[in-house]
């Protein structure tokens, strides 16, 4: 937990501390940020019980957006929530309602079979529940200010979360990756993540200069956890934002493109990983962000094909 009844809820995906959930708790009343898959949701069953709260005590679950590590299991856990009800993009309500798209989709990529063990089956949300967050829609959590803020760039049905009590925000992806394992004496090392079929470099870093703009304590990262240092991280993003464009441009018209697009994107996160006082190495580092190195990757792909 920190302060200001935030509680930070690894949900167990992928490894730990990779993806987060929060509760906040204001007044015996709770709203979840964000859910991870159906297999978190005993986590946060657990972690409403840890801070004092029962199921009818929480009012919200709002998502950043509907990639399934962040809301996969947006249904099993509201099913377990008598009365909370779901603020989500307006973009993203109807794959919360009906989620067969979302699953096609994924399962298209990944096959059913690894969707199933994954993610696990995805429930649909009652549209009643459903509450549409557009730009300057403020979640009211027992007199406490959620602001929600269209924030692109990562996706386009992305939002971010400015907590007015904490002056910190909800980041979802759009305010980068931040894995606790880089850490070092100069702080929180960020990389940015383009997710495979939005990324829109111009919409990203307006959306960064947004959330700095409001000059928050923290930021508070579904990948991983909350940092501070928000201005040096922001520069950090805006610096990779461009050089990852540089590296799309320059593999553009190569006949082994995603292999290209792999390897630099490698030595880029390597390299400032180094600088930044990381001494485990390019190996190391691979394990730990290979499944990022290969989204990015994809990411930078489709938006290339979109020019």
């Amino acid at each position: 937990m920190t302060a200001h009844g935030i509680h930070t809820i690894d949900t167990g995906f992928v490894r730990p501390c990779f993806d987060a959930a929060y509760l906040i708790v204001e007044r015996g009343r709770g709203a979840f940020v964000d859910c991870g898959t159906n297999f978190a949701v005993p986590r946060m069953l657990a972690a409403l019980d840890a801070a004092g709260l029962a199921p009818g005590d929480v009012d919200w679950l709002i998502l950043t957006h509907v990639h399934l590590d962040h809301a996969g299991g947006a249904g099993e856990l509201l099913a377990r929530l008598p009365n909370a009800r779901l603020a989500v993009h307006p973009r993203g309500a109807r794959h919360m309602i009906d989620p067969s798209r979302l699953w096609a989709g994924a399962s298209a990529v990944y096959g059913e079979e690894v969707m199933e063990s994954t993610y696990g089956r995805l429930r649909p949300v009652p549209a009643e529940r459903v509450v549409e967050a557009p730009d300057g829609h403020v979640v009211d959590l027992a007199g406490r200010t959620l602001l929600c803020l269209d924030t692109p760039g990562h996706a386009r049905h992305h939002l971010a979360v400015h907590d007015e009590r904490s002056n910190s925000c909800f980041t979802g992806d759009v305010f980068g990756l931040s894995y606790r394992e880089f850490d070092t004496a100069n702080g929180p090392f960020i990389l940015p993540t383009t997710s495979p079929v939005q990324f829109d470099p111009a919409a990203l870093h307006a959306s960064i200069r947004r959330l700095v703009a409001l000059q928050p304590a923290a930021m508070h990262l579904t990948h991983y956890g909350r940092v501070e240092h928000v201005a040096k991280l922001a520069g950090d993003l805006h610096a990779q934002i461009d050089a990852m464009v540089a590296i799309a441009r320059a593999a553009q018209d190569q006949p082994d493109r995603h292999a290209v697009l792999t390897g630099a994107l490698t030595d880029l996160y390597a390299g400032r990983a180094a600088a930044h006082g990381w001494t485990q190495g390019r190996a190391a580092l691979v394990a730990l962000l290979g499944m990022d190195i290969e989204l990015n990757a994809q990411g930078l792909e489709v938006w290339l094909d979109q020019q």
